[in-house]
């Protein structure tokens, strides 16, 4: 059965924890909505792609632009069977805006299925709602996780874990099982 998914993201929002995920999700079937605080569909976001090359942390290289096909505006998080939030910067930003805040916290309060991944987390910390819960996220959210009374999992790059209705993963790497927890949580 399709889903109506709302997915959040901004600007230097990871390109392969946006781009596959979006398309993916359509390809099943599924409508994907994505949207970014200040634009409407038709505009587009900058993307930044992350690598992993034995540095302290990840690189980053100009990504994709990214289209938007909806405004944020004139979303109602009560017509969404599901959240997605990408990681890279974006969810920085992200968690200052009260709106993007309140949409998160309403997933969570009508228990929908929410993917988030790599920095996402941060965007979950921010909302208040990881308490008791087990989360992945890139290793440097870990102390967000953890003061924002979460649980942090850390499970290997290419891995995800769901914990109720929240499935989180450490990174793109992992998009064969985050994909495939999500999935499972919306056709559950």
């Amino acid at each position: 059965m399709s889903k109506k998914i709302l997915m959040i993201t901004g600007d230097f929002t990871e390109d392969y924890e946006t781009m596959v995920p979006f398309q993916a999700l359509q390809a099943v079937g599924h409508q994907v909505d994505a949207v970014c605080p200040d634009k409407r569909a038709g505009d587009s976001v900058a993307t930044a792609i992350h690598d992993f090359e034995g540095d302290q942390t990840y690189s980053e290289k100009p990504g994709h632009r990214f289209t938007l096909n909806a405004s944020f505006d004139q979303i109602d998080p009560a017509l969404y069977d599901a959240l997605v939030i990408p990681g890279g910067r974006a969810p920085e930003y992200l968690r200052l805006n009260p709106r993007v805040i309140e949409m998160v916290r309403h997933f969570f309060t009508a228990n929908k299925p929410v993917a988030a991944i790599c920095h996402g987390a941060q965007l979950l910390a921010a909302a208040d709602v990881l308490e008791g819960r087990r989360c992945s996220a890139y290793p440097a959210c870990a102390p967000e996780v953890k003061l924002s009374g979460g649980e942090y999992a850390e499970i290997e790059v290419d891995q995800a874990v769901t914990d109720g209705n929240l499935v989180t993963a450490p990174a793109w790497p992992a998009h064969p099982a985050w994909l495939a927890q999500f999935m499972a949580l919306l056709n559950g």
